[in-house]
């Protein structure tokens, strides 16, 4: 038996609520049935992982292997991997992509031969299938807390949606729901599994749920951006595939913690699939040259963006190969994951400049950040883990915020565009000031994003790696320019009325909790180091007693900092609010009207003052560099291939 009960419950427990939703009707009536589910699931599942937390450190915060004897759930994994099977097949068959489900019958079979037939392990009744350690528990807080606030948050954004919105689009909110609590179900499963087998079919599951909530609308353009996404996802799960099988031939053994330790010991041909997970973490991730899909994904209802495309989904490549990080260290893999990582991070950077819908800038965005992230994993030193750490957290944080502030703008302004949020701050305040926290919270000094970035950056220059400090200091510059452009239309002045919030109570208390939860982790920092990120690398790594890379003298006086980014504004506000102010009109080449918003030109002509951002269409569009990008990153993949198989060979 396990010592930590409440596993089993995480992983099923919302998959049992997902056959709930489905089954539960669309009508006003059942609606409130299901809202009502939904809020107390969601409930629970954060209860849940607060149990978890209690349960593991009565157990001293250690290592935990769980489950030894597990033949029946193996079977029930197996079948599992045969209906995704079977779902993929028929809807590639559907919609003429009979192409795709090749992608999907080939690793079934491997594994399912695997398992069935192929040489059993040496140990493969005493091996363990649940991890539970730092990392594990880390992301389960993610998928947990962040996953329950965005499902609290979809019930009433999608009344909005399809009644304010999309009102042409055909309510299926219990297939929409379904499918949430089964993503969740599965990325618990996918980051306490240990068993390699298990990984990949949650992994399978994850690419399955993606790509059914991008192609929720059910238009042209939602099915073949949602079929990208799923050939490139599973893509990945074939690569997944072709590694864990060839690890079984060298190794006799489906343990992740044995593929790592394996490799550490031999190196040489132990690489090869540590390079063939490594690319798969690449393709859930979002990385170039497979980053497109994640841009396509915007499609979907912004819940779905929120949790699978920018929170937690993509976050499993993270998590992958931050497991796979001490084996990757200083080895031509690592170099190739880095290089990825660092050369997305620059791209996409480059890209979201030319950006001016929300939802895209975010996307963009996610894909720049995680591919800094994946430079800090492909390095795999304990300073550069310590960065990716803290980046992957307060990424999860910002950007859930970010999308769910987004969704309730457009929601009330009926637009997502950048430039038709000019002075936002005047008619949606409580969104307005929400959104500039997210926004602050990923570049600005002294929020979290800044140091992990900081970090990131000192980290590399300890290891001499130039082209990476390159990548990041010049993929950090260009965060700060579509960033400050997006903030600087929110706080314009504007002559415009207050637009109607028709933002729900619960979508209001999602996105104001993720506002707390941003303040607070940073000025949690200091205390998350010493706690928590220092026990992990300590788990990961044999010497990591100098990790971090910012002294905590430092980390304090950045927490200071924060206090007066939000003292001085209040404190200005207080003493100048009964102030009598003494307004100048303001020259725009011709006769002021008297409202600062318009003039009268030369020709007696009143023309309306409009201010507005310049985004290099022509220069940074996607449609520009992003086919040359993903030319480079897939040459030097294929070349680092090439060198790993040279080198096992």
């Amino acid at each position: 038996m396990s010592n930590l009960p409440i596993v089993p419950f995480l992983i099923v427990f919302p998959m049992i609520v997902a056959l709930f939703m489905l089954l539960i009707p669309v009508n006003e009536k059942a609606n409130r049935v299901r809202n009502t589910i939904a809020y107390f699931s969601a409930v629970l599942i954060m209860g849940g992982v607060a149990v978890l937390i209690f349960q593991w450190g009565m157990n001293g915060f250690r290592t935990m292997d769980l489950f030894k004897h597990t033949e029946t759930v193996d079977q029930l994994t197996l079948l599992g991997e045969v209906v995704l099977m079977i779902v993929v097949t028929f809807l590639a068959f559907k919609y003429q992509r009979a192409w795709i489900a090749i992608l999907s019958i080939v690793p079934t079979l491997a594994i399912g031969y695997l398992e069935l037939y192929g040489p059993k392990s040496k140990s493969i009744e005493a091996m363990t299938r649940v991890r539970v350690d730092h990392l594990s528990v880390l992301m389960c807080v993610i998928v947990g807390i962040i996953g329950s606030l965005i499902i609290i948050y979809a019930v009433g954004y999608m009344h909005g949606y399809h009644h304010y919105v999309h009102s042409w689009v055909e309510d299926r909110r219990n297939y929409f729901f379904m499918i949430l609590f089964l993503f969740l179900g599965a990325m618990f499963g996918f980051v306490l599994s240990d068993s390699l087998t298990w990984i990949q079919l949650f992994w399978e599951t994850t690419s399955v749920c993606s790509f059914l909530l991008i192609g929720y609308t059910r238009e042209e353009i939602a099915i073949q951006n949602s079929f990208r996404a799923l050939w490139m996802n599973l893509l990945g799960g074939c690569a997944l595939t072709a590694g864990i099988i060839y690890f079984d031939y060298l190794a006799k053994s489906l343990s992740f913690r044995d593929l790592v330790d394996y490799a550490l010991l031999h190196r040489g041909s132990a690489m090869i699939p540590v390079a063939l997970i490594a690319f798969a973490a690449l393709t859930k991730a979002a990385q170039l040259p497979f980053s497109t899909w994640l841009l396509g994904a915007m499609v979907a209802p912004t819940p779905s963006s929120a949790l699978l495309h920018s929170a937690t989904m993509v976050k499993a490549g993270i998590y992958v190969l931050f497991r796979l990080a001490p084996a990757m260290s200083g080895t031509t893999t690592g170099m190739m994951i880095s290089f990825a990582g660092g050369f997305t991070f620059l791209a996409a950077s480059f890209m979201a400049i030319a950006q001016s819908d929300g939802k895209k800038v975010l996307a963009m965005s996610t894909i720049s950040n995680l591919g800094l992230m994946v430079a800090c994993a492909g390095v795999g030193t304990p300073e550069t883990i310590w960065a990716g750490v803290f980046l992957m957290i307060f990424h999860a944080v910002s950007k859930s915020l970010l999308f769910q502030d987004v969704g309730a703008t457009e929601n009330s302004l009926g637009t997502r565009d950048v430039e038709e949020m000019h002075g936002l701050l005047y008619r949606l305040p409580m969104l307005a000031i929400c959104m500039f926290i997210g926004i602050a919270g990923m570049f600005l000094a002294p929020f979290g994003m800044l140091i992990s970035k900081w970090s990131a950056l000192r980290a590399a220059v300890d290891e001499n790696n130039i082209i990476l400090v390159l990548m990041v200091v010049f993929g950090s510059a260009t965060t700060s320019f579509y960033w400050t452009k997006w903030l600087g239309k929110i706080i314009a002045s504007t002559n415009e009325g207050p637009v109607r919030d028709i933002t729900k109570l619960n979508e209001k208390i999602s996105i104001l909790i993720h506002t707390v939860m941003m303040i607070a982790l940073c000025v949690l920092v200091p205390v998350l180091t010493t706690s928590y990120v220092q026990p992990l690398l300590a788990e990961m790594f044999t010497s990591s007693k100098n990790a971090q890379v910012l002294p905590t003298s430092i980390l304090y006086i950045l927490v200071l900092l924060i206090v007066f980014v939000f003292l001085a504004p209040a404190i200005a506000y207080v003493f100048s609010k009964n102030m009598k102010a003494n307004q100048k009109l303001a020259y725009m080449s011709g006769i002021n009207t008297g409202k600062n918003d318009a003039f009268t030109d030369s020709f007696g002509e009143e023309k309306k003052l409009q201010l507005s951002n310049f985004y290099f269409k022509d220069v940074f569009g996607q449609r520009k560099i992003m086919l040359p990008c993903q030319l480079v990153t897939f040459t030097v993949i294929v070349v680092m291939f090439c060198v790993i198989l040279g080198g096992a060979l």
